[in-house]
Parts: structure tokens; sequence; C-alpha cells
């Protein structure tokens, strides 16, 4: 059964406020009137034209963010819509605000990927860029990166797959974005949402820091479980009423299990210790990753959510275990993933930390909070912390990413 590893350490942080001055909050926010420089600006730079592959809760939202962006500062121009069972595309007329729902669903055309990579292509040059934005959880979709980035296609995505499926992939898509002409691939939304994850760790490799770990917690699913179930206290809310409420609040997948086999936070400790490259371990897939899973042995193949959801109560007794073992130590459970760079470990799975450590003091609802350990960051670790999961969270760091190209 689980065995939680033990973390004794304790921890502070430096949180600095720094106020504004009148002229400094001028200078950030400008007024209307110095519009027409933005104006400007917006001419000058290259046009962006957007294809979007995916119109679920995170896509559509994305939608909903870029067409808030005024037409008259904005280099994007968005001309294509896939979804499951239909696309649109049109260059000469870009999607508006208004239309793009019935524009959509009032197509005849069928989904065609490779058509549509021909489509996009034609596109590409040197004073318009082309940039697909995948919003899909599609293995079909991320094995289609490598060609969009050798046509000159950039990609952006909070999808997964690519980044941590088998290495041979990940290094296909490094290497076409690489080539002159390449496309680049930027993909922030794949770790914490919209926190900045994914860039501090490239700004630390970047200026030459040496990352000698990475820890956190990397799950919203695992955060609320873990927050409601073990405050410190040796007893609480049993551990099948915690996942129950979780489901029914919509924090989890409809199956539980798929959040509780910690898979999620395995992929992505794989993109963070690729990201970390020469010094990480060099991971085959998410596979790789030393995991332990939450879901009792005996539920492993249970086929419905309803009956897993039923049946865990079972296990209740052996959870309490734990959640009292950690409370005698003055410590919590909390479900953590770790690239620890200096052993060569990277790991998922349920650990103890001292009830002063601020994976119990700071973390509320489902936040993610990520520990960076560095030589420059050494007694004192940078830490980012905040929302973790929900469609707008993750559409605005897709949209950030996006702006990038700009």
């Amino acid at each position: 059964m689980l065995s939680p590893t033990r973390s004794s350490q304790t921890w502070t942080s430096l949180r600095f406020s720094v106020p504004l001055s009148r002229p400094a909050l001028k200078f950030l926010y400008r007024p209307s009137s110095e519009s027409r420089l933005g104006t400007r600006m917006a001419s000058s730079t290259p046009k962006i034209y957007v294809a979007v592959v995916g119109v679920g809760l995170v896509g559509s939202e994305f939608i909903n963010q870029l067409l808030t962006i005024p037409s008259s500062s904005s280099p994007f121009h968005l001309i294509s819509l896939t979804s499951t069972t239909r696309t649109v595309f049109n260059h000469t007329h870009p999607i508006s605000s208004s239309s793009w729902k019935s524009e959509l669903s009032n197509s005849a055309d069928r989904p065609d990927l490779p058509k549509l990579t021909q489509q996009l292509s034609a596109l590409v040059s040197p004073t318009q860029k082309v940039a697909l934005i995948d919003n899909t959880s599609s293995e079909d979709v991320a094995a289609l990166y490598p060609a969009w980035l050798n046509a000159g296609i950039s990609v952006i995505t909070p999808n997964k797959k690519a980044f941590s499926g088998d290495i041979s992939l990940y290094e296909a898509i490094v290497a076409a974005a690489s080539k002159t002409g390449g496309g680049r691939f930027l993909n922030e939304a794949t770790v914490g949402a919209g926190l900045p994850i994914i860039s501090t760790l490239k700004d630390l490799v970047a200026t030459g820091d040496k990352v000698v770990k990475i820890e956190g917690v990397f799950s919203g699913t695992m955060s609320y479980i873990f927050n409601e179930y073990s405050t410190g206290k040796s007893d609480g809310p049993a551990f099948s009423s915690v996942v129950k409420i979780a489901r029914e609040k919509g924090y989890t997948e409809p199956h539980p299990a798929d959040d509780l086999n910690g898979a999620d936070v395995a992929r992505k400790l794989t993109i963070l210790s690729r990201v970390i490259s020469a010094t990480s371990p060099r991971l085959q897939s998410f596979a790789s990753v030393e995991t332990t899973s939450l879901i009792p042995p005996a539920l492993e193949n249970i086929a419905t959510g309803d009956e897993f959801i039923a049946r865990l109560p079972e296990f209740d007794d052996h959870f309490q275990k734990m959640r009292a073992a950690a409370s005698s130590d003055s410590q919590v459970l909390r479900f953590v993933g770790v690239v620890d760079v200096a052993s060569g470990q990277v790991r998922a799975g349920l650990e103890r930390y001292p009830t002063t450590h601020p994976f119990a003091t700071s973390l509320g609802g489902s936040d993610n909070i990520i520990m960076f350990h560095t030589e420059r960051y050494g007694a004192r670790p940078l830490i980012v912390q905040g929302a973790g999961a929900g469609a707008a969270v993750t559409a605005m760091g897709v949209l950030g990413d996006l702006r990038k190209l700009a």
C-alpha cells in the first residue's frame, strides 16, 4: 500500500510589495489620447494569421479573449476554426467575435488537417506569420507539430501530449523549431495553466542559473483534495467524501482515477525536466517518471466513475492511518512532483511536509505552488503560486504565448 515520503525541512520565503507612484501608474496605463501610438505600432507589426484547432472550454475561452483585443492595435487575424466535426477557413475575411460560433456551426466542411496544413503553409512569408493554436488533448494532433514547424507555422498549445510523450517526437519538435525558417513552439499553458512556470524556468536556465531541484503541487485536483483532507489534524472528513465532493464541483475528471493515478503530474514533470535539458534526467516519456498512484489496487480496473466513487469508502481507513501518522509528527499530506537534478530522480507521489511549510500554509482551493531551488535561489527558493487550472487562466496562458510572436 502507499507509504508517503517524509520531508522534514521548513521553509521561509520573501514576498515583496512595491508601491507605485502616480507617474508610474500613468506610464503603465496610458490614457486613450495616446492610442494612436499603439495604432502605429500595430501597423508596423507583421500580420499574424491564427488558426484554432479545438473549440471546447479552453478553445472557446481563448477565442473570446483573442477577439477582445481591439482590432486597431492587434496584429492577429483569426482565419480558421476546427472542431471535431466542422472546420472553417477564410484568410481574406477574418472571423469576428459576433460570428465565429455561427460560422463554424453552419460550415459544411469537415476537419482536414493535412489540407489545413497546406492552406496555412501558403500564407507564411517574411511579412506575415502563421500560428496554429492546438487546444485539444489529442495525440494525433500533437504528432503533426514537426510538420507544422517545418513549414514555418508556429505552434502554441496547452496540450501536454507532445512535450511529455515519447522522446523521439519531442526531439523532432525541437529540431524543426531550430531550423532556419521554422516556426516556434510555445507551451506555457502545459504546466500551471496561466502561471509563469515554464517561462520562469527557461529564464533561469538561459541566464546561467543551475537548477538543483523543482518541487511542487502541480495538480489542481490533488491540491484541492489534500487541502481539504489533511490540515494537520489527526481526523477530519473521509478521503472518499472529499474525492466525491471534488468530483461534484468539477475538480476531477468524470472518472476520478484519471486524476488519482498521478499521470497528469508525471507529464508536467517530464515537460519541466526537458526544459532543463542537459543537466536533468533523460526521460523516454512520462511513463519513466517514478509515480505513486493513489488508486487502491482493488479499484484499478473499475470501469466507471460512479462505481469508483461508490467503492472508494472501503479504503478510507487506509488513508486515515496516513493522515493520523502525519499529524502525530505535525505534518500534512500533499501530492507533489519533484525533479531532483542532483540525484537524477523524477518522482510524483504522496509526501509529508511540516505544518509550517508553504505547501501546508499557502495553498487554498485548487492552487498550484511550485518551488525552484537553484544556485541563485539557494536558502530561499523562488516560488510561483496561483490558480493552476480552469478555462480562463489556461486560455490566458495560451494567449500570452501568442502575443510573444508579435
